[in-house]
């Protein structure tokens, strides 16, 4: 008896060492692809949730893999602590151990943060931007007529085509009619990750939040 559960606890131990040393082999294959997907320059962090692994990999589905991509620039716009997951991966194991082109995320879902001095960057002249907690904020000088006159006001965001709007609202100091001037786009014309589509947009301490998704997305190596 004691030979056999010592033989078990040997059997458990070498399954989960091959349980590992197997994940963090295609945690690296789905990484470089990622990379490839997303034009990056280096190799993003990859993690594949739940165990056991092998269970996943015989399988060839994995419900969700999460990735970091770290700070990324699309169309001179800065997004930091770019982040997201892959839900109901598709990977048939022969596929990706003959690193063949089938693996398939039937969602991709990614966040980013758009920092408050890039929010500010693409602000009109005489616009600054700043904020407290998760209220955007307003303040400077505009030119009404020959006359500059001071503001400030609260700012509202959307998810507009071709990138973020940035709108006034709760202006003070100047006359509601002529608080468009204050309005501005922050542009996301190039293609983000697994050309996934900003669906929100929301302010936090940081800046601005975004979070874009997309539908059966291809990993190809």
């Amino acid at each position: 008896m004691r030979k056999l559960i010592i033989f078990l606890i040997v059997l458990i131990v070498l399954l989960v060492a091959v349980d590992r040393v197997a994940v963090s082999g295609v945690q690296r294959d789905i990484a470089t692809r990622i990379a490839a997907a997303s034009d990056l320059s280096g190799t993003p962090t990859v993690t594949i949730e739940g165990i056991p692994f092998l269970t996943q990999a015989i399988a060839g589905r994995y419900p969700e893999v999460r990735f970091d991509l770290g700070t990324l620039t699309y169309n001179t716009v800065k997004v930091e602590n770019l982040r997201g997951a892959a839900y109901d991966v598709t990977a048939p194991l022969a596929d990706v151990i003959q690193n063949r082109a089938q693996i398939v995320a039937g969602r991709v879902h990614v966040q980013g943060t758009l920092s408050r001095s890039t929010v500010d960057r693409f602000a009109p002249r005489g616009v600054k931007i700043g904020g407290t907690g998760d209220r955007l904020t307003a303040s400077g000088e505009v030119n009404l007529g020959l006359t500059k006159v001071k503001f400030d006001a609260e700012m509202r965001v959307e998810v507009v085509e071709g990138g973020i709007r940035v709108t006034a609202e709760k202006v003070n100091g100047i006359p509601s009619k002529a608080a468009g001037m204050l309005g501005y786009t922050i542009p996301f014309k190039g293609k983000l990750p697994f050309d996934v589509k900003v669906t929100e947009v929301k302010t936090v301490p940081a800046g601005l939040e975004i979070t874009a998704e997309a539908s059966d997305v291809p990993l190809r190596g």
